[in-house]
């Protein structure tokens, strides 16, 4: 029998991408859930591959959703229908509780850190596997700090960066996620210790190869904070920033922020529509490249200073693959019986950097690897 893999949000903007990439295996039959069901049935049928593909209407807040998911029936749910800050965790429990395993693309921060106490028992005793965070965090930027480590006897610093082309897609989901957070406290490593900062609110600048060139960047709310600095036991401090490649739209959060820190505007996510229609009148301005960094500084296995930088850069709108590309791998290995591991976990130790970068191999996407040894 087929493997049979559910994508809600399937026709949305990463749900998109994951169903084409999923559509060319012939050993699948696919089913693209969203609340339009005949945008679902549309986007289905045209898509490209061999699998056998259909769509059918389904609402994550229906009474009858868990009904709804038993008659589907199917052996994998792959939920990208965010944003996830604020979720509760009843589409993982529900599919798992049906019987099939999860992978979700959540970036929440208190989402991914609180899902494994949340949804482990059921999935243990449904002997199935739930995985969040499937994306750009903690997905990629874990793997790629599992593959630095070994170059350090310790680990002062980590620095994380991300920052798409204006070009690039974007759907409505991920600018309601990031208004929700600018301006609202949260907790950071720093100094070797806890400390509270603001979304949004620094503002520095990091050059990237070109296309993508020099780009803005500030303070950014995500399950790495949680994460890692015990996993890699981090002396001093861990940074993530994220930015938009246009200036005006960059600062106009950065200014956002402030006007919420002193509380002028409680919270902008309630704006993400006009906010959203306002950064796609601005679409074609910029590029459509995008890149993400991850710089390590410590001490060597000599200890001598050291300082690693990681890079990934995505041209021609193909940044989206990347956040896309963990959630596929983890359903391939499902679907060939090469994934044992069972309960619900973040997705961490689930695949190497050398194999997430394989899969990226038909897209122009780059990365390299520079150190510095003082």
């Amino acid at each position: 029998m087929n493997f049979r893999i559910l994508v809600l949000g399937g026709y949305g903007n990463f749900g998109a991408h994951i169903s084409r990439r999923l559509a060319v295996w012939d050993d699948v039959d696919l089913i693209i859930g969203g609340r339009d069901g005949l945008r679902a049935a549309n986007f289905a049928a045209n898509l490209p591959g061999s699998a056998s593909r259909r769509g059918v209407a389904i609402d994550l807040g229906d009474p009858r959703f868990a009904e709804q998911l038993a008659q589907i029936a199917a052996d994998l749910v792959i939920h990208t229908a965010g944003p996830f800050q604020g979720q509760d965790y009843r589409v993982a429990q529900t599919a798992v509780g049906v019987g099939a395993h999860y992978v979700d693309l959540a970036d929440g921060r208190a989402f991914v850190t609180g899902f494994a106490d949340a949804v482990d028992a059921t999935a243990r005793a449904a002997d199935r596997l739930a995985v969040t965070g499937a994306s750009s965090v903690p997905g990629l930027s874990a793997v790629v700090l599992d593959a630095l480590r070994s170059e350090f006897a310790r680990i002062d610093r980590v620095e994380i960066g991300i920052s798409p082309g204006n070009r690039s897609e974007r759907g409505l989901a991920t600018v309601r996620a990031i208004l929700g957070y600018i301006g609202r406290p949260y907790r950071v490593w720093r100094n070797g210790g806890w400390h509270e900062t603001r979304g949004w609110s620094t503002l520095q600048r990091h050059r990237y190869g070109d296309p993508v060139g020099t780009r803005w960047l500030s303070d950014c709310d995500v399950p790495d904070h949680d994460l890692f600095p015990a996993r890699y036991d981090i002396r001093d401090r861990l940074d993530f920033f994220a930015g938009l490649e246009l200036r005006s739209l960059h600062l106009g959060l950065w200014l956002g922020a402030a006007m919420r820190r002193v509380g002028l505007v409680r919270d902008w996510s309630r704006y993400a529509k006009p906010m959203f229609a306002i950064a796609e009148r601005l679409k074609n301005l910029g590029n459509d490249a995008g890149a993400m960094h991850v710089d390590v500084l410590g001490r060597d296995l000599s200890d001598r200073p050291i300082h690693t930088r990681w890079t990934v850069l995505a041209r021609d709108g193909s940044g989206p693959e990347i956040p896309c590309t963990a959630a596929v791998m983890i359903a391939d290995r499902l679907r060939q019986g090469r994934l044992a591991i069972r309960g619900a976990r973040a997705c961490l130790d689930l695949f190497t950097l050398d194999e997430f970068m394989v899969e990226l191999a038909p897209w122009p996407i780059d990365a390299w690897r520079d150190t510095i040894i003082d």
